[in-house]
Protein backbone atom coordinates (compact mmCIF):
# COMPACT_ATOMS: atom_id res chain seq x y z
CA UNK A 1 0.00 0.00 0.00
CA UNK A 2 2.88 2.37 0.79
CA UNK A 3 4.31 1.81 -2.70
CA UNK A 4 0.98 2.78 -4.28
CA UNK A 5 0.85 6.02 -2.27
CA UNK A 6 4.39 6.85 -3.37
CA UNK A 7 3.43 6.13 -6.96
CA UNK A 8 0.33 8.31 -6.65
CA UNK A 9 2.30 11.25 -5.21
CA UNK A 10 5.01 10.79 -7.84
CA UNK A 11 2.49 11.32 -10.64
CA UNK A 12 0.74 14.14 -8.80
CA UNK A 13 4.13 15.89 -8.53
CA UNK A 14 5.09 15.24 -12.16
CA UNK A 15 1.76 16.54 -13.45
CA UNK A 16 1.73 19.61 -11.22
CA UNK A 17 5.30 20.61 -12.07
CA UNK A 18 5.20 20.08 -15.83
CA UNK A 19 2.88 20.02 -18.77
CA UNK A 20 2.27 16.81 -20.66
CA UNK A 21 4.92 16.12 -23.21
CA UNK A 22 8.72 16.22 -23.23
CA UNK A 23 8.95 18.14 -19.96
CA UNK A 24 6.91 15.55 -18.09
CA UNK A 25 8.90 12.70 -19.66
CA UNK A 26 12.15 14.30 -18.49
CA UNK A 27 10.85 14.82 -14.97
CA UNK A 28 9.38 11.32 -14.85
CA UNK A 29 12.73 9.93 -16.02
CA UNK A 30 14.49 11.70 -13.17
CA UNK A 31 11.98 10.43 -10.63
CA UNK A 32 11.37 6.87 -11.87
CA UNK A 33 14.66 5.53 -13.25
CA UNK A 34 16.60 3.78 -10.54
CA UNK A 35 13.66 3.86 -8.13
CA UNK A 36 10.81 2.16 -9.99
CA UNK A 37 12.40 0.87 -13.18
CA UNK A 38 15.66 0.61 -15.08
CA UNK A 39 16.84 2.93 -17.84
CA UNK A 40 16.15 0.24 -20.47
CA UNK A 41 12.60 -0.30 -19.20
CA UNK A 42 11.95 3.44 -19.27
CA UNK A 43 13.22 3.75 -22.85
CA UNK A 44 10.95 0.87 -23.87
CA UNK A 45 8.03 2.52 -22.08
CA UNK A 46 8.57 5.82 -23.89
CA UNK A 47 8.90 4.05 -27.24
CA UNK A 48 5.76 2.00 -26.71
CA UNK A 49 3.70 4.96 -25.50
CA UNK A 50 4.79 6.99 -28.52
CA UNK A 51 3.71 4.30 -30.97
CA UNK A 52 0.26 3.65 -29.50
CA UNK A 53 -2.62 5.99 -30.36
CA UNK A 54 -3.76 8.34 -27.62
CA UNK A 55 -2.05 10.42 -25.00
CA UNK A 56 1.63 9.57 -24.65
CA UNK A 57 1.78 10.92 -21.10
CA UNK A 58 -1.12 8.80 -19.85
CA UNK A 59 0.16 5.66 -21.54
CA UNK A 60 3.62 6.24 -20.11
CA UNK A 61 2.12 6.78 -16.65
CA UNK A 62 0.18 3.53 -16.87
CA UNK A 63 3.27 1.64 -18.10
CA UNK A 64 5.42 2.98 -15.25
CA UNK A 65 2.62 2.32 -12.78
CA UNK A 66 2.22 -1.22 -14.05
CA UNK A 67 5.97 -1.82 -13.75
CA UNK A 68 5.86 -0.58 -10.16
CA UNK A 69 2.67 -2.19 -8.90
CA UNK A 70 0.85 -4.25 -11.49
CA UNK A 71 -2.70 -3.37 -12.48
CA UNK A 72 -3.37 -1.44 -9.28
CA UNK A 73 -0.17 0.54 -9.87
CA UNK A 74 -1.31 1.40 -13.40
CA UNK A 75 -4.67 2.64 -12.09
CA UNK A 76 -3.03 4.68 -9.32
CA UNK A 77 -0.60 6.25 -11.81
CA UNK A 78 -3.47 7.05 -14.16
CA UNK A 79 -5.47 8.75 -11.40
CA UNK A 80 -2.36 10.65 -10.28
CA UNK A 81 -1.85 11.85 -13.85
CA UNK A 82 -5.45 12.86 -14.52
CA UNK A 83 -6.29 14.42 -11.16
CA UNK A 84 -4.21 17.67 -11.29
CA UNK A 85 -5.40 18.92 -14.70
CA UNK A 86 -8.97 17.89 -13.90
CA UNK A 87 -8.99 19.83 -10.63
CA UNK A 88 -7.42 22.84 -12.35
CA UNK A 89 -10.08 22.76 -15.06
CA UNK A 90 -12.87 22.50 -12.46
CA UNK A 91 -11.35 25.50 -10.67
CA UNK A 92 -11.21 27.60 -13.82
CA UNK A 93 -14.78 26.61 -14.73
CA UNK A 94 -15.97 27.56 -11.23
CA UNK A 95 -14.29 30.96 -11.49
CA UNK A 96 -15.69 31.57 -14.97
CA UNK A 97 -19.15 30.48 -13.80
CA UNK A 98 -19.05 33.08 -11.03
CA UNK A 99 -17.79 35.78 -13.39
CA UNK A 100 -20.04 35.04 -16.36
CA UNK A 101 -22.59 37.71 -15.46
CA UNK A 102 -19.99 40.38 -14.77
CA UNK A 103 -20.13 43.23 -17.28
CA UNK A 104 -16.36 43.50 -17.61
CA UNK A 105 -16.09 39.82 -18.62
CA UNK A 106 -18.64 40.36 -21.40
CA UNK A 107 -16.74 43.43 -22.60
CA UNK A 108 -13.45 41.49 -22.40
CA UNK A 109 -14.84 38.73 -24.64
CA UNK A 110 -16.30 41.31 -27.01
CA UNK A 111 -12.86 42.91 -27.20
CA UNK A 112 -11.23 39.57 -27.97
CA UNK A 113 -13.61 38.74 -30.80
CA UNK A 114 -12.22 41.16 -33.43
CA UNK A 115 -8.63 40.37 -32.48
CA UNK A 116 -9.21 36.61 -32.82
CA UNK A 117 -11.02 37.17 -36.13
CA UNK A 118 -8.12 39.19 -37.53
CA UNK A 119 -5.64 36.59 -36.27
CA UNK A 120 -7.58 33.82 -38.01
CA UNK A 121 -7.73 35.85 -41.23
CA UNK A 122 -3.98 36.52 -41.01
CA UNK A 123 -3.22 32.80 -40.57
CA UNK A 124 -5.62 31.89 -43.38
CA UNK A 125 -3.92 34.43 -45.67
CA UNK A 126 -0.46 33.02 -44.82
CA UNK A 127 -1.68 29.49 -45.58
CA UNK A 128 -3.32 30.71 -48.79
CA UNK A 129 -0.10 32.37 -49.96
CA UNK A 130 1.98 29.36 -48.94
CA UNK A 131 -0.02 26.95 -51.06
CA UNK A 132 0.66 26.66 -54.75
CA UNK A 133 4.21 27.96 -54.55
CA UNK A 134 3.18 31.48 -53.49
CA UNK A 135 1.24 32.35 -56.62
CA UNK A 136 -2.49 32.95 -56.49
CA UNK A 137 -4.38 31.58 -59.47
CA UNK A 138 -7.93 32.26 -60.58
CA UNK A 139 -8.81 28.66 -59.68
CA UNK A 140 -7.72 29.24 -56.09
CA UNK A 141 -9.77 32.43 -55.87
CA UNK A 142 -12.79 30.69 -57.40
CA UNK A 143 -12.57 27.76 -54.98
CA UNK A 144 -12.09 30.14 -52.04
CA UNK A 145 -15.06 32.25 -53.12
CA UNK A 146 -17.25 29.19 -53.60
CA UNK A 147 -16.26 27.91 -50.15
CA UNK A 148 -17.02 31.28 -48.56
CA UNK A 149 -20.39 31.39 -50.30
CA UNK A 150 -21.22 27.88 -49.11
CA UNK A 151 -20.31 28.80 -45.52
CA UNK A 152 -22.38 32.00 -45.67
CA UNK A 153 -25.32 29.88 -46.86
CA UNK A 154 -24.87 27.71 -43.72
CA UNK A 155 -23.38 24.65 -45.40
CA UNK A 156 -21.72 22.33 -42.86
CA UNK A 157 -18.03 23.34 -42.58
CA UNK A 158 -16.70 19.75 -42.65
CA UNK A 159 -18.60 19.14 -45.87
CA UNK A 160 -17.24 22.36 -47.40
CA UNK A 161 -13.69 21.31 -46.47
CA UNK A 162 -14.17 17.81 -47.85
CA UNK A 163 -15.60 19.03 -51.16
CA UNK A 164 -12.91 21.73 -51.51
CA UNK A 165 -10.23 19.10 -50.85
CA UNK A 166 -11.64 16.72 -53.45
CA UNK A 167 -11.89 19.55 -55.99
CA UNK A 168 -8.31 20.51 -55.14
CA UNK A 169 -7.13 16.99 -55.98
CA UNK A 170 -8.36 17.37 -59.55
CA UNK A 171 -7.88 21.11 -59.99
CA UNK A 172 -4.32 21.58 -58.70
CA UNK A 173 -2.32 18.78 -60.28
Amino acid sequence: MQALWQLFWLFIKVNLLSTSGPASVGLLHTEAVGVIMTEAQFVQAVGLSSVLPGSDALQLAMFVGYAAGGISGALVALVGSVLPPTLLMFGVVAILHRLRREAWVTRFVEGLTPAVSVLMLFVAWKVFLGSGGGTITWQMLLLGGASLTALVLNAPPPLVLLIAGVIGIFLFR
